[in-house]
């Protein structure tokens, strides 16, 4: 089986910006069933996608480098329960549940001992604008390098999915590369005096400690080009 995460943005006719994050499973990599959550502006011709309840069906064709995705409004429909119209995946049972939520920090963790200082280049903000969560602003992440206890570099083409409400959110989801070449996933999320970065990391890796643990994570600061944040071990 395989589980997906993906962040989506999409440009309507009319020029708006169109939020989209969908998650789900499927036996394979080629044919995933997720459910999809949409943002549209709330003064746009897309604005009702912004009710409704959505599934869609992703498959990859890997001959032509192509992904797909139809979409339907389920919210008038009764999902069948009968066996010749239900594909039952099984999560084995060693594997931890894929959140689709983030960790939050409890009140009394400090920052301890840092592990990475990243300066990220950053490229011009793309915004959503007032959707059904608020003001959602987009800012791509267009590279960057890493020094401290990780070496490395930013990859581009994450980006940070700013909620600019009264109480302002980050969810920059990102890849670093290691200096000796290790992927490793970043996503550092929550508001601001409280960010939060997870870390997914192959497991035979020598960078294998970023899965486990807790970790906080400064404001971004301004650095060359963009920002810097300095990420450390929570206590």
């Amino acid at each position: 089986m395989v589980e997906i995460e993906q962040v989506l943005v999409f440009r309507t006719g009319d020029g708006r910006l169109v939020y989209l994050r969908n998650a789900g499973v499927g036996a394979n990599s080629n044919d995933v069933r997720v459910v999809v959550d949409c943002e549209a502006p709330t003064a746009s011709a897309a604005v009702w996608l912004n009710s409704g309840k959505y599934v869609a069906r992703r498959t990859v064709d890997g001959t032509s480098k192509t992904l797909t995705m139809r979409v339907y409004d389920v919210s008038a429909v009764n999902a069948p329960t009968d066996p010749a119209h239900v594909i039952a995946i099984t999560k084995p049972a060693n594997m931890p549940a894929q959140s689709w939520d983030y960790r939050k920090a409890s009140p009394a963790e400090r920052a301890g001992d840092p592990i990475v200082t990243e300066s990220v280049s950053l490229g011009a903000s793309l915004a959503v604008g007032a959707s059904k969560r608020g003001n959602r602003n987009i800012i791509p992440i267009t590279g960057g390098n890493l020094t401290g206890s990780i070496t490395g570099k930013v990859l581009a083409g994450g980006a940070d999915y700013q909620n600019l409400t009264s109480a302002p959110t980050i969810d920059a989801r990102y890849l670093w590369q290691t200096t000796d070449g290790d992927i490793i996933i970043v996503r550092n999320t929550g508001p601001f005096g409280s960010l939060v970065p997870t870390f997914e990391v192959a497991t035979g890796s020598k960078y294998s400690w970023l899965n486990s643990g807790s970790y906080l994570s400064s404001n971004p600061g301004m650095g060359a080009g963009g920002v810097s944040i300095t990420m450390s071990k929570s206590r």
